[in-house]
């Protein structure tokens, strides 16, 4: 792909090279718009899902590059980094149009993921995870709907923040659900995330902070064996250094009945498959694209949903988000491991989401941030098996700033 950029704002250089051990990168390409600013130090990727003036937003699938012309602009937040001073080098892999969680795409590999070499990324942003985990870029740009950001910056061994829905423009950006739909990035560190996400969202980064630790039970009840044994350690020192205590969120979504976290998923899946279908099914349908296996089976899911079931989701919907909003206060910080397991291998997963228990159990903790439009980190915090699992922090709505402070507070704490 001819990595020039036609713009004459817009310095490109087409002899900077990448390096291609990582499969992290599509497309390679140095553009700079400013020689100052809050970023200027930094470089960064975008996801094959976020537009880049003169390039051609393939959203990992090469017949949707085929069919789609370049960018005449960049997305909103490619040029608020731009911007401020950072160098943007390239367009990193992503699983087709997104919808996917593995980082395994059919046609572009899969990125490789330099915590755990024989296990997946995580998806759909695994270029993005996977060019930071390995040094190639500062920070980068990916989208969260259904857990895009947070799953392989834990997959990863990196940070990850998907913002307070709305919070930052997704003007420029290919939706996929757009009830859910974010843009948030990845950095090897806080002090980094915290810069990139305060010039995102527009906020001042708040002074050291105090805040409630809120151990969810049913976060750690419902991890493996060996991911709960791992945070042993973690949840004493969090104990010993913030206000905490243990909630469940039987006490707020009141199904007592429920067991785990499954019915926040049962609740999220319905809405995000139908916006899904709603949103690209008509390209779908129209141009018959070739899609690899896993995308393929998770379109005709979408297609397939009863639809009948929205109405009562919808209205579950409005009571979650409502009830957590009554209990969790400004001060107040959710947290659990972002995922139940590490990685899975590569190649080991099957192709249907609805079959086995991985999907569901992932899409049970990363259902709670999007139907109730939370800003959510996921951080560095243990290895299992040999490979890491992050600790996930979330605030109120809006609470985007607090979050950012609480979550270099408990970095520390984890860090001696």
């Amino acid at each position: 792909m001819d990595s020039s950029c036609r713009f004459p704002n817009y310095r490109s250089s087409q002899t900077f090279r990448m390096p291609e051990s990582s499969r992290s990168f599509l497309a390679q390409m140095e553009i700079r718009a400013a020689v100052t600013g809050p970023l200027v130090d930094l470089s960064f990727g975008v996801k094959d899902l976020i537009d880049i003036a003169g390039h051609v937003t393939g959203c990992a699938n090469p017949d949707w590059a085929r069919s789609h012309p370049p960018a005449v602009a960049h997305a909103v937040c490619v040029e608020q980094c731009l911007q401020a001073g950072a160098v943007c080098l390239g367009k990193t892999c992503a699983d087709e149009l997104a919808f996917g969680l593995t980082g395994e795409n059919a046609f572009y590999g899969t990125p490789l993921n330099p915590a755990a070499p024989d296990r997946v990324p995580g998806g759909s942003s695994s270029g993005s995870a996977v060019a930071v985990a390995a040094g190639e870029v500062d920070f980068a740009l990916g989208t969260d709907t259904a857990g895009s950001i947070r799953l392989p910056a834990s997959n990863c061994g990196i940070w990850g923040m998907r913002p307070s829905h709305g919070g930052v423009s997704v003007a420029g950006v290919n939706p996929l659900a757009p009830g859910f739909d974010t843009v948030g990035a990845f950095a090897r560190n806080g002090e980094t995330l915290q810069r990139v996400m305060s010039l995102l969202l527009n906020v001042d980064p708040l002074p050291t902070v105090s805040g409630r630790l809120w151990l969810l039970q049913e976060g750690f009840d419902a991890a493996e064996p060996a991911v709960r044994k791992a945070f042993g350690p973690v949840l004493k020192r969090l104990a010993g250094s913030f206000p905490s205590r243990e909630i469940s969120l039987r006490s707020i979504d009141g199904e007592a009945g429920v067991s785990g976290m499954d019915n926040w998923r049962q609740v999220f899946q319905p809405i995000q498959w139908a916006e899904i279908w709603s949103t690209l099914g008509t390209w779908i349908e129209s141009a018959r694209p070739a899609l690899g296996e896993r995308t393929r089976r998770n379109f005709e899911l979408a297609k397939g949903l009863d639809r009948r079931l929205l109405p009562a989701a919808l209205a579950r919907r409005e009571r979650y988000r409502a009830a957590l909003a009554r209990v969790l206060g400004p001060e107040d910080v959710i947290c659990f491991p972002t995922v139940h397991a590490p990685a899975p291998l590569k190649g080991s997963l099957g192709l249907d989401r609805t079959q086995g228990d991985y999907f569901p159990r992932v899409l049970a903790r990363m259902a709670i941030a999007g139907i109730c439009r939370l800003p959510q980190i996921s951080l560095p915090a243990v290895e299992v098996e040999g490979a890491p699992v992050g600790l996930s922090l979330l605030a109120a709505e809006g609470n985007d700033a607090f979050l950012m402070a609480v979550a270099q507070e408990v970095a520390v704490v984890l860090d001696d």
